[in-house]
């Protein structure tokens, strides 16, 4: 699978209802003012619902990281949700990343998202000083990488997620659920270099990014309305909007419930507790449900930057 494949699939804060700054951990507060652009105004409406879907859970909103994914946009729009008091970034490729980083403040933390390649490891670690954390760990050879390349060059030892492919998808990256814990004991136990803190997958795609999908949705709505029109039966409108929810829900709910089960795997084994292991699941199109059922990392692009605008030659 390519790249342009796979990061396609990775598509898919802040008024508290008291009007209390509600802020992330260790950031500073987000200041309301007029002339906030679209994109801060995106990223308060995202924590928002964020903290909503939090409180729904049981759970409070300062355990849970918005990470805010830059993936084609310009520095100066990353700039702007800076200056609002923003501090977690991502990006999916290693190229963007290095190119950005060194225009922004270093106080950013910067989370790697993307399919993370051998020959890459080096230019991301050296170009990115304030590489906070890479999410996407998927076999022991990568993180072998990692942890050579972080003792050559001498920094402290690098966050990392182990990723894992809940869905089952050629498509997707990630190591299998079934080889999820021994993974992460290599990381843990091999790799002195490497702080494992938790693991990551990709669930619900933009179900109407593609016009085949949106096609789908638009039948189904369609059908419904004409049964409506033809005085058909609740019953049949009732399992027509079921197909539509079983489609483009049902899904993540299975994977993400997936990922929490290799986490209650995973800390058993190594005997630690779940709140220091994090689930780093959601995307613009799911963040709520994925926050509803445990994810303590969201990440969030379009949502909160607009659409992407991918050049015709796509960055490795």
């Amino acid at each position: 699978m390519n790249n342009h494949e796979a990061n396609n699939r990775d598509r898919q804060i802040e008024d508290d209802p008291s009007n209390q700054e509600h802020q992330q951990p260790g950031y500073p507060p987000m200041a309301a003012s007029a002339m906030d652009g679209v994109a801060v105004a995106a990223l308060r409406s995202v924590l928002q619902h964020v903290h909503q879907a939090a409180e729904r859970s049981g759970r409070s909103s300062d355990r849970i990281r918005v990470v805010a994914v830059s993936k084609t946009k310009p520095v100066s729009l990353v700039r702007q949700v800076y200056d609002a008091g923003h501090r977690s970034f991502g990006e999916n490729y290693v190229q963007e990343i290095v190119e950005k980083a060194p225009q922004l403040p270093e106080d950013i933390e910067w989370h790697f998202i993307g399919n993370l390649q051998s020959n890459k490891v080096k230019p991301l670690l050296t170009g990115v000083p304030n590489l906070a954390m890479v999410e996407t760990v998927d076999d022991q050879k990568i993180a072998n990488n990692l942890n050579r390349m972080v003792e050559n060059i001498g920094r402290k030892p690098l966050r990392v997620f182990v990723q894992v492919n809940t869905s089952g998808e050629e498509s997707k990256f990630g190591v299998h659920p079934s080889g999820c814990l021994e993974l992460v004991k290599h990381v843990s136990m091999a790799c002195p270099n490497l702080e494992f803190c938790g693991l990551m997958t990709i669930g619900m795609p933009d179900y109407t990014s593609t016009p085949e999908n949106f096609k789908v949705v638009f039948l189904l709505i369609y059908i419904s309305f004409g049964s409506v029109v033809l005085s058909c039966s609740l019953l049949v409108n009732i399992f027509l909007w079921f197909l539509i929810l079983l489609k483009f829900l049902t899904p993540s709910v299975c994977w993400y419930q997936t990922l929490a089960s290799c986490r209650s795997e995973v800390c058993e084994a190594l005997g630690i507790a779940e709140e220091q292991c994090e689930l780093s699941m959601g995307m613009s199109g799911d963040f709520e449900l994925a926050v509803e059922l445990g994810s303590t990392n969201v990440r969030i692009g379009s949502t909160i930057f607009g659409a992407r605008e991918y050049p015709k030659k796509q960055l490795n």
